[in-house]
């Protein structure tokens, strides 16, 4: 139970980060927000040094210290002739120390918990605020502080670029340094969310003569070796294009020994590049993913692309499989029958029809996803149109939202803070292996989701009364947020608004 609760608060985090980005780093997810957005959200950005901190008269609680501002970011005009600010401080005295301070409020400002910063800190956001917002120039300033010795600066050179749109990495390709990326993908200490940015920009600027150093990642049992590896996978395809899809099909999809994070990974990866580029194509990238529906226990990780991408050919190999279900494998009915309702081929409503006879229970679970039964089953009237919003809904919420597998990533515990509009995580951490049905998730929330899958708008759907307006509400907002509330108590996190770090 441990492992589904957390496995579906990483993917329903994951979902929230798409859908503000939906085309950001493909497989990079931000730990946190940048100073940027910081500042972008804020009335007010000082730097501020600390002048007066009264002693802490309990362990972990904050005192109101007074600052002395010595820089205006943001906000003059809020500010006036103000010198001095005060704020609740979590720290041990350090007098004449500078800090980053944001306020909100500018009626009655309200000053957020201080970042610490060093004196390349102060640098560093004093050129940030210059930068433009987007264009090399940006990427090309934030790639010199990617593995800064500062980690403060590097988690958010690293968090630029997570967030950055994959058109501008490769704009940014010529100014990209191609050994410092490979030292750094060799490198074990590397975080894996990092190592997968340095994957995705090593396909950009990458060429076949990393091919050898890409396979023997590939082709090594050692879990570290692996770290990142949906976009290891991603880069190497980029690179070898179609003729490097056996090595992956012997690898993580043929292979009944795989391990279910392995043959995910692979799975994300030419999902990715179904998706999001035209370097291998399609018929190919299904081809390979054919060969997930001869594992019936994770065979319903692909029907969703199936029907995305309208390959109709797999038609009695999905029906033969949802025959065949047992206690195992019982979690492919629902999406076989999604597949079906999705499919424009007559055949597929008398398919309909026979399965419902054998498990109806499937059929309500599946009809869940399509509330309205008169769009459930797609009409081709004209022979083309195509029902999106049955496409988006046969998404693999529970399966394809489970974010890539990392390894021996720290959670940092942040200090307790006083509010401001800021809130810090530390770096990600890995997800086991698991399965979460689709059922557990509601309608519209399942949609959404579906939605950030597939890169596409989520559908509009009908408010047709208040009770349906509702619904949509609670069914979209309270997984996500009740989840992540369980998240937050599991693995013991203080949210902490506003401290970048503590040093």
């Amino acid at each position: 139970m441990l492992t589904r609760l957390m496995i579906l608060c990483g993917a329903l985090v994951s979902t929230a980060a798409l859908l503000t980005n939906a085309f950001a780093c493909p497989f990079c997810a931000a730990v946190s927000q940048t100073f940027s957005q910081e500042i972008d959200s804020m009335d007010a950005a000082v730097i501020a040094k600390l002048v007066e901190a009264p002693e802490v008269t309990a362990e972990g609680a904050g005192v109101e210290a007074t600052f002395e501002i010595t820089q205006i970011l943001k906000g003059k005009e809020h500010l006036g002739d103000t010198k001095t600010i005060k704020s609740l401080y979590y720290g041990e005295g350090r007098q004449g120390r500078e800090f980053l301070i944001l306020g909100t409020e500018p009626e009655n400002m309200m000053w957020s918990t201080p970042t610490l910063l060093t004196d390349r800190g102060v640098k560093y956001i004093n050129e940030v605020i210059k930068l433009p917002e987007t264009g090399n120039d940006r990427y090309a300033f934030f790639q010199e502080h990617l593995e800064d010795k500062d980690e403060m600066l590097a988690r958010d050179a690293y968090d630029e670029f997570a967030n950055a749109p994959y058109s501008a990495l490769h704009d940014l390709k010529p100014k990209m340094k191609h050994d410092q990326l490979v030292e750094w993908i060799e490198n074990p200490d590397i975080a894996a969310n990092r190592r997968r940015l340095y994957f995705t920009m090593l396909g950009v600027c990458g060429t076949k003569a990393d091919l050898p150093l890409l396979e023997k990642m590939l082709n090594s049992d050692e879990r570290v070796s692996k770290s990142g590896l949906d976009a290891m996978i991603g880069c190497y395809l980029t690179l070898a294009g179609a003729d490097g899809l056996p090595l992956i099909e012997k690898r993580f999809l043929a292979n009944q020994e795989a391990e279910y994070a392995d043959t995910y990974a692979a799975i994300m990866a030419l999902r990715f590049h179904g998706t999001e580029t035209d370097i291998i194509e399609k018929d190919k990238l299904l081809k390979s993913l054919h060969l997930m529906l001869d594992r019936p226990a994770l065979a319903d990780l692909v029907i969703a692309d199936f029907a995305r991408w309208e390959d109709w050919s797999v038609i009695d190999k999905l029906v033969t499989l949802f025959k065949e279900a047992d206690e195992e494998t019982s979690w492919v009915r629902v999406p076989v029958i999604r597949y079906l309702m999705s499919c424009p081929k007559p055949e597929a409503k008398d398919h309909l029809v026979e399965l419902e006879k054998i498990d109806p229970d499937a059929m309500k679970r599946a009809q869940t996803f399509f509330p309205f039964q008169s769009q459930a089953v797609p009409t081709r009237a004209d022979g083309e149109k195509m029902q999106e919003e049955n496409l988006l809904a046969m998404a693999e919420v529970d399966d394809n939202m489970l974010p890539p597998e990392q390894e021996d990533d720290e959670i940092q515990q942040p200090e307790t803070s006083a509010p401001s509009g800021t809130p810090k995580t530390g770096e990600q951490t890995a997800m086991a292996k698991s399965h979460i049905t689709r059922d557990e998730l509601s309608t519209d929330g399942d949609r959404a989701l579906a939605a950030a899958i597939t890169g596409t708008n989520a559908p509009n759907i009908e408010e047709t009364s208040t009770v349906g307006l509702f619904q949509r509400i609670f069914s979209t907002s309270i997984p996500i947020v009740v989840t992540f509330v369980l998240m937050l108590a599991i693995s013991g996190i203080l949210w902490n608004p506003g401290s970048k770090t503590s040093l």
